[in-house]
């Protein structure tokens, strides 16, 4: 029987999972703690690894001569080194569309609390010097608003939907999709990144992190005043300190923050002293219903993996093994 590793804490219903699989056999090795060093010294026996946000380093890999398939507990994939996987064909695994819902509902709440200034808000109750904060008129309508949504895939295409139902003008950038066919039914794509930059008034990234910020100071520069940024993609994809002054200068009204470039982010991270910056920590895709498929689905890829009955559009790497 296969041994199964998961690193990192799973929803309840994913534990009662895995402790179905030992009765029926299965040696399972559980670790709750979100730590390379704390799951690594259990590797080399393992056939199989479920694997939350902690990285996954070519050195780990190196230790680990049995296994044969990793499964992301998300979509994501930056701590793991590929490469090194690549290297030893061992495949690595997403879960499907278990979590576009929560992401897009939470991009929609960055939305709508940055446009009402919903931190400033706050605190204007909370201290009576400064109830009349309110007749500043910095909250804002989102309605009749330009939207750009960059990456237009479940997430990006489900918040499309959501903001069609706050009257606001959606359109999306995603070049891949231009390359190969933009969806039926889908909204208007725009070109080029600078023409999207140019009509937004509000954006939204559900893109993966690249070599270097998709928005940087030559990005913010095409923006309008008052711009409103959410980012439930993944740190690194907005340069922080560009955001930083922008927010500042009025160039953005506000940000919606639940990725940073270090997670968790130091104490002297800038964007914790700006009040128009909504920050949460990374639980986008960490709602309870969206936990429990996480948890079911990332033990079910490596299940059905190891039988080869995996569905192939679940494997990011599915060269690993040419």
């Amino acid at each position: 029987m296969p041994h199964l590793l998961v690193a990192g804490k799973l929803h309840p219903t994913g534990v009662a999972r895995l402790d179905a699989l030992q009765r029926d056999g299965v040696e399972v090795t559980y670790i709750e703690e979100i730590s390379e060093d704390s799951y690594s010294q259990h590797i080399e026996t393992a056939d199989a690894l479920v694997i939350r946000t902690q990285p996954l380093s070519a050195a780990t890999i190196e230790q680990a001569k049995r296994l044969k398939v990793v499964s992301r507990h998300g979509v994501g994939y930056d701590a793991v080194d590929v490469g090194a996987l690549n290297a030893r064909g061992i495949a690595l695994t997403i879960v499907g569309d278990v979590n576009s819902a929560s992401v897009a509902e939470h991009a929609m709440m960055q939305l709508l609390a940055c446009a009402k200034q919903a931190i400033r808000a706050d605190r204007a109750v909370r201290d009576p010097a400064q109830w009349g904060w309110r007749n500043r008129l910095e909250q804002r309508e989102i309605s009749g608003r330009n939207l750009l949504i960059i990456g237009y895939g479940r997430a990006g295409q489900k918040l499309a939907q959501m903001a069609a139902g706050f009257d606001m003008k959606v359109r999306a950038y995603d070049p891949n999709l231009l390359a190969h066919g933009w969806p039926d039914g889908a909204v208007s794509p725009v070109s080029d990144l600078p023409e999207g930059l140019r009509w937004a008034d509000c954006l939204s990234l559900h893109v993966p992190r690249g070599d270097s910020p998709l928005l940087s100071a030559a990005e913010f520069a095409l923006m309008k005043q008052g711009m409103i940024i959410a980012n439930t993609a993944r740190g690194g994809v907005v340069c922080e300190d560009t955001l930083r002054k922008a927010l500042s200068d009025g160039t953005v009204h506000a940000a919606g923050l639940d990725v940073f470039e270090t997670e968790p982010p130091t104490s002297d991270m800038a964007l914790t002293n700006c009040d128009n910056a909504l920050l949460s920590p990374h639980i986008a895709g960490l709602t309870e219903e969206a936990s429990e498929r996480m948890a079911l689905a990332s033990i079910e890829n490596t299940l059905t993996y190891l039988d080869q009955t995996i569905d192939p559009d679940l494997i990011v790497n599915r060269n690993a093994l040419t």
